[in-house]
């Protein structure tokens, strides 16, 4: 019975291990908003990261905008590979990476409002959406390095006063949600996450992103008013990486001791 209980435990790190920092978005983590074709703002909406553009050429208004990062305009890339064009081939490798992580639950058809989500997969083979003033809650449980990604087939839609919101966090959780056509976050919307649209991305008046980005990898970013700020993207893709006095135990320190154990026991129960 211990063997057992103990091939269980080892499964469930497995499991959790395998949605641990899933998806890298590497430079693109430092962009709050990163557009293809055009970036376009209407009213005062503020980006607490980077700005950038590629390949298009067009961001409009940014007299409106306030950014606490840098700004890349379109057709520009920098050595320390913080521009626009790198960012957008990050952004789409990971685009590319959440699309083909192995879903933990097929949600094709369920609106997200009510719900609540452990870290894993989950998959809509066409629309999303979030009702208006719904809430969708995310339970990070209190663990580390944990992952919560959507694969969505085609477009992510959120009504007016709706929210995302995040529970029980751990360190350097993640957020990802890979968007098949076009996102557009209604009037009001309080999000969380990194949204990587294939196409568009429209933040209607008022809506924010507490945490995470807006990359569009081929269509534009339209803002109204709006509050982005990165984040929701774990520590390895932070710049930099957040300190702590007493470093967490990584996930492959925490697989390689589980494994140890369970070694350890098997040899035990073989010589009995």
């Amino acid at each position: 019975m211990r063997l057992q209980r103990l091939w269980f435990l080892i499964l469930l790190l497995l499991t959790r291990l395998a949605y641990a920092d899933s998806v890298s978005l590497g430079s693109a983590a430092n962009f709050g908003v990163l557009g293809g074709t055009a970036v376009s703002n209407t009213g005062p909406s503020t980006i607490n990261g980077d700005l950038g553009l590629y390949p298009g050429t067009s961001i409009t208004n940014t007299a409106n905008i306030t950014i606490n990062g840098v700004t890349y305009p379109g057709n520009t890339t920098v050595p320390n590979n913080a521009g626009s064009a790198t960012a957008q081939a990050d952004a789409l490798a990971a685009y590319n990476a959440a699309a083909v992580l192995t879903a933990t639950q097929n949600l094709t058809g369920d609106d997200l409002g009510g719900l609540t989500l452990t870290p894993g997969v989950y998959s809509f083979s066409s629309a999303a959406g979030l009702a208006t003033g719904d809430t969708l809650t995310l339970n990070f449980e209190d663990l580390n390095n944990a992952a919560i990604v959507f694969q969505i087939g085609s477009a992510l839609i959120t009504g007016s006063g709706s929210s995302v919101i995040i529970e029980n966090p751990g360190s350097n959780d993640e957020v990802i949600w890979q968007v098949g056509s076009s996102a557009t976050l209604g009037t009001t919307t309080a999000f969380d996450g990194n949204i990587i649209a294939d196409q568009s991305i429209t933040l209607d008046t008022g809506a924010t992103i507490g945490c995470g980005s807006a990359l569009a990898l081929n269509g534009a970013v339209t803002l109204d008013g709006n509050t982005i700020t990165i984040g929701c993207n774990g520590v390895s893709e932070s710049t930099p990486p957040p300190t702590s006095p007493i470093p967490e135990p990584g996930s492959m320190t925490l697989l390689a001791t589980g494994l140890i154990a369970l070694a350890g026991l098997v040899r035990r129960q073989l010589h009995r």
